[in-house]
């Protein structure tokens, strides 16, 4: 497989969308599945694939790292290899919580759908509409910016939070997060935007907390309630949460590190403020996130919960003919190996670095994080990756 290519996106995090993962996976094509291969045994407990990834962790010398292997609405491999925090003795295990960063959109892009079934949205409804209160404040030239624009980066927003204007006074205040995201609004739409809305793609963290701040608008709800409410309690995705995982006095969770290596404990400093939660501040099990993977697998067949067919084709469909092919929270390419089109997403904090690709046409995909960020971190799931790829097509029959 070729070595992905890559457009890096920086926030305070770093949010990364990238669209390869080789062009041909060396897997030529997948037989048919057979039943008799899958005992019952099997079915109820994921194959171990640590072997997989150690030796790409140590190659790569990170902390830690785990990954997962979906099929269907089924975890079929889970790995764990690594250490919390380096130079503690603490194992990653694959209960452990890691932060997936701008895989989080995807989620936000999920609980907006979820309103559009309900008619709380649409995808048409503009940001004019939706807060009428501040018509006098906002530059007419975001008066008709809708939802489907800021999930899919063409609303003109600005690609993350102005420094100079708003970051570090958003980051000291004592409010609520509900607080910070109208303050962020306010501020945001009294400046010119960084492109005509609707006319290009513009990678844009800024316009995803917006966009979950639409939701909260219309429920009168936070948004970090509404996704426990709506997206991960009926998914059974017990370990999810927002922020750093753990807690200072002992290492209950991993640790994110710097492209460095130097550790950072939770903390106010050890994630991205609070104010951009929509674009990017969950943390999970890899089991969890193997969860959310799975609706959307299952989504692409028709079968999934909590959402109609037709809004799964929706959030999955780009926008646009130009590059990149950009979805709701997916970056879409077609690759060989996928056997078409293909779902992916990766993202960072700095800290943190994780990616996922999903093979709707396979029925499959593949999950990876470590508690390190950078290049190198970015690498070694860039390898982690195409070997549970390369893994699980020639468990289905193809050849190398």
């Amino acid at each position: 497989m070729q070595r992905p290519r890559r457009a890096t996106i920086a926030f305070v995090l770093l949010a990364f969308f990238r669209t390869s993962l080789g062009t041909h996976a060396d897997a030529g094509e997948i037989g048919p599945r057979k039943a008799e291969q899958q005992t019952a045994e099997a079915r109820e407990s994921p194959r171990d694939l640590s072997p997989l990834i150690e030796t790409i962790l140590e190659r790569h010398e990170l902390p830690g790292m785990v990954a997962a292997v979906v099929e269907g609405e089924r975890t079929a491999g889970v790995a764990a290899a690594g250490v919390r925090r380096r130079g503690s003795p603490e194992k990653v295990t694959a209960d452990d919580r890691f932060h997936v960063g701008s895989c989080t959109k995807s989620m936000t892009a999920t609980l907006c759908a979820m309103l559009v079934e309900e008619g709380k949205l649409s995808w048409e409804s503009t940001l004019g509409a939706t807060f009428p209160e501040l018509a006098e404040s906002m530059r007419p030239e975001y008066d008709a910016v809708t939802l489907e624009q800021l999930l899919t980066h063409r609303g003109g927003m600005p690609s993350n939070v102005d420094r100079g204007l708003l970051f570090w006074h958003l980051r000291r205040l004592v409010t609520t997060p509900t607080e910070d995201r109208r303050l962020l609004l306010e501020g945001v739409v009294k400046q010119p935007p960084a492109s005509e809305p609707g006319t290009k793609f513009l990678y844009s963290n800024t316009g995803y907390a917006i966009a979950g701040h639409m939701a909260e608008q219309v429920t009168g709800e936070p948004w970090e309630d509404l996704m426990r409410q709506r997206v991960f309690e009926p998914l059974g995705m017990s370990t999810a949460r927002f922020g750093a995982p753990g807690v200072p006095e002992v290492v209950d969770e991993p640790r994110g590190h710097r492209a460095s290596g130097q550790p950072i404990e939770p903390g106010p400093l050890a994630d991205n403020p609070s104010v951009i939660g929509p674009a990017g501040t969950v943390h999970c099990s890899i089991g969890d996130w193997a969860k959310y993977i799975a609706l959307h697998l299952r989504g692409a067949q028709g079968e999934a919960k909590l959402l109609k067919p037709a809004t799964f084709t929706r959030l999955h469909t780009p926008v646009g003919d130009e590059p990149p092919r950009y979805a709701m929270g997916w970056g879409v390419a077609r690759r060989d190996w996928g056997g078409g089109d293909v779902l992916t997403h990766a993202g960072s904090n700095t800290m943190w670095f994780a990616v996922t690709w999903l093979a709707p046409r396979r029925d499959f995909a593949v999950l990876v994080a470590s508690n390190q960020g950078g290049d190198e971190a970015e690498k070694a799931c860039d390898e982690a990756s195409r070997a549970l790829i390369r893994d699980w097509l020639a468990r289905q029959g193809g050849s190398r």
